[in-house]
């Protein structure tokens, strides 16, 4: 039986792939833990939980051995926007924390460990589209240096302990169970909140910024399947590119209209647009399809209906 730790488990990737964990493992076998105890009533707290701030290493020791883990999906991070606002935290939590599973998995022996990596790794140099495989990373953000250098130790820890160490690099991920958490991509989310909400939306990025996305459940689908696959048909360890869809936010903006009349969008860029700029436009995912035969299910227009769907009910609507 699995015995799988979830870190980060509140945050919006772990809010979902850990009850997709419970239902595949059992609840019981799927330990999610984070800085601070989910609300009642939340379906984290439908099973065990473990109070973790990543950074602590003993502590994070202690919860490996009292609940017999033997894979971790290391999800604790700090994001890019609140990365630029917080640069020493986001060095802290994103090398700290993952120093520490690293360090814990190897002593011991067959823990297994998920660590994504971010489309944020790219950089003004870096080919847009597509964005290869194996291409310059020079990123212009403290969030996209961190994964870098993630990538970086995790194929170290492979080569050289023998570790089995998996990572996709995420495009944004778009979810409607969490709201935006301070990323760069997180119009793509909140804009769906307003349009429900309010009927307009005032986006941080211009119309033509084109980023490549991703829909929650696409994302658990690769995430799951990555673990799954035979490490011996893997060519890469930490930095799978994996790509869902790309859009504009004008085109986003315009497929929320078609579902709801009346909707509009402004634009006001921020900061953020910068950090967007540095990005690619599409990914070059031909690794991942050939290794673990990854294809997305949501496109443009059943990813926002679906959203909508999922929403609509929660928000009064």
């Amino acid at each position: 039986m699995k015995r799988i730790l979830v870190t980060g488990a509140s945050g919006q990737i772990g809010s979902e792939l850990t009850p997709a964990l419970r239902e595949r493992h059992g609840a019981s076998s799927v330990v999610a833990s984070d800085i601070r105890p989910p609300a009642p009533g939340t379906r984290l707290a439908d099973g065990p939980f473990e109070q973790l701030d990543v950074r602590e290493r003993a502590r994070l020791r202690e919860i490996v051995a009292a609940q017999r883990i033997d894979t971790i999906y290391h999800l604790a991070a700090i994001l890019s926007a609140t990365g630029e606002a917080k640069p020493q935290l986001a060095w802290d939590v994103n090398i700290t924390g993952l120093v520490n599973v690293l360090e814990v998995a190897r002593e011991n022996p067959g823990v297994r460990v998920f660590c994504p990596s971010s489309i944020a790794v790219f950089g003004p140099e870096t080919p847009r589209t597509p964005a290869p495989q194996l291409t310059v990373l020079r990123p212009s953000t403290i969030y996209g240096l961190t994964k870098v250098t993630g990538e970086l130790l995790g194929d170290y820890y492979v080569e050289r302990y023998g570790l089995d160490v998996r990572g996709l690099r995420y495009p944004g991920i778009i979810s409607s169970e969490t709201p935006p958490g301070g990323g760069t991509t997180d119009y793509a989310v909140d804009i769906f909140y307003k349009a429900l909400q309010d009927g307009h939306y005032t986006c941080f990025v211009g119309p033509d910024t084109v980023l490549p996305m991703m829909y929650m459940p696409d994302c658990i689908r690769a995430t799951l399947a990555l673990m799954d696959a035979d490490g011996a048909r893997l060519t890469r360890h930490c930095d799978y590119n994996v790509a869902g869809l790309s859009f504009s936010a004008a085109e986003l903006a315009a497929a929320i209209a078609a579902q709801l009349p009346g909707f509009v969008c402004t634009y006001e860029p921020d900061f953020r647009q910068a950090i967007a700029d540095s990005w690619p436009q599409t990914l070059d995912d031909s690794a991942a399809r050939a290794d673990w035969n990854w294809r997305p299910a949501f496109d443009l227009d059943s990813m926002t209906r679906d959203m909508l769907r999922r929403l609509g009910p929660r928000l009064g609507r």
